[in-house]
């Protein structure tokens, strides 16, 4: 984790927080950007993200309240902020059609961005993305009804709550090192407060919003799925690539919400081929 903190050197005052950020690869290159998902951060990309430097310019973030960002209490993290986040930061970069990969809400705030904020993409990768409703597991839910009681439970017991929690992604488990590495954002001050902030904003209307304009995406769009998604069933990555015009549909075998630990070298064959294709 100390290693990927000093790649989030660069800072951006957004309208919703600070955002930590850096690049990969030469700058120049094709780029990537790179979204994460809940309750991660930019941390899970590592391994692909290196892989994708070889040939592209890579940017990645932590979303604020997430990783290395700016948390606070008040702040404003639901998925209308963190789009027009993102549209800000793309414009701070410089950068107009670049190809975007997102995770599980980064998905969400990937669409919002393009639909709502008319930011351009040359391309849109989808990893297991919070797309259409209903979303949210019932732990999901309950604490989101009772965020304000779940901020106070004592340490340990919210530490073994996370770990529990970040641990049933399906396929064949995290390391536990990694585990540990994406638990400890959200232990003690600020981070219990910012983990169950960010559920209790969670709220379904800001995919609402955007799901029936799926059909309008007019740019190459690539959707993988964990087979083994605990959080999201595949059925959803199937149903989803049926609304996108011309999707390509890629499941990967043995990966549960996190592909990017759980195949890594399989997503980052998927996403290559994907780029070859659309950037030429």
């Amino acid at each position: 984790m100390s290693e990927w903190r000093r790649q989030l050197g660069g800072r951006f005052s957004g309208s919703a927080g600070e955002v930590a950020w850096g690049t990969l690869g030469e700058p120049g290159r094709d780029p990537v950007v790179l979204l994460h998902g809940t309750p991660f951060s930019s941390f899970v990309w590592r391994a692909v993200a290196r892989s994708l430097a070889r040939d592209h310019q890579v940017f990645v973030w932590d979303m604020p309240g997430y990783g290395m960002s700016g948390k606070a209490e008040g702040q404003d993290v639901s998925l209308r902020a963190q789009g027009r986040v993102f549209a800000e930061l793309l414009d701070h970069w410089g950068l107009r059609e670049p190809v975007v990969v997102a995770h599980d809400f980064g998905g969400a705030v990937s669409l919002r961005a393009h639909l709502l904020h008319g930011v351009p993409y040359r391309a849109l990768a989808l990893v297991d993305p919070v797309a259409l409703a209903p979303w949210g597991s019932p732990f999901f839910r309950l604490v989101r009804e009772h965020a304000s009681v779940f901020e106070q439970l004592p340490g340990g017991l919210h530490e073994a709550l996370v770990r529990e929690y970040i641990g049933s992604t399906g396929g064949p488990g995290l390391h536990p090192g990694v585990l540990e590495r994406l638990v400890r954002p959200w232990v003690g001050d600020p981070g219990q407060g910012a983990f169950y902030r960010q559920i209790a904003q969670a709220d379904q209307r800001w995919t609402d919003e955007i799901q029936g304009r799926y059909g309008e995406i007019d740019v190459p769009v690539l959707i993988c799925w964990g087979a083994d998604d605990a959080w999201i069933p595949v059925a959803r990555g199937r149903e989803l690539a049926a609304l996108i015009p011309h999707a390509r549909w890629e499941p990967i075998a043995g990966a549960g919400h996190l592909v990017q630990e759980d195949a890594p070298a399989e997503l980052t064959a998927a996403l290559g081929s994907f780029l070859r294709d659309v950037i030429r």
